[in-house]
């Protein structure tokens, strides 16, 4: 049993590495994001938009946070919850490509 622990504890922590190397990149692009979202509500027509940077950029800095944690601490339910952040964020922003496209 306690192979079995130590096997699935590195490969949280082998699968976590590639993204663990782009944290701070994930972190900083969410604080740029809710930064230019704060900065945007500051006009009339920014505040109507202005919740939509700032969601994403607190979307990308959690995820930049769990992916931290899941490879530090070698925590499934981190990487997994830092997988569907980021899946959430390309969601979003596959819709606000097409509808600028549109």
């Amino acid at each position: 049993m306690e192979e079995n622990i130590n096997s699935e504890d590195k490969l949280v922590e082998e699968i976590s590495y590639p993204l663990y190397r782009s944290r701070n990149w994930l972190k900083f692009i969410g604080i740029l994001l809710i930064v230019y979202g704060a900065f945007a509500a500051i006009s009339i027509v920014g505040i109507i938009v202005a919740w939509l940077p700032i969601w994403i950029g607190i979307i990308l800095f959690q995820a930049g946070r769990k992916i931290e944690i899941a490879h530090l601490a070698r925590d499934k339910r981190s990487l997994m919850e830092a997988q569907s952040q980021l899946s959430r964020f390309f969601t979003i922003y596959g819709i606000l490509i097409l509808i600028g496209l549109a």
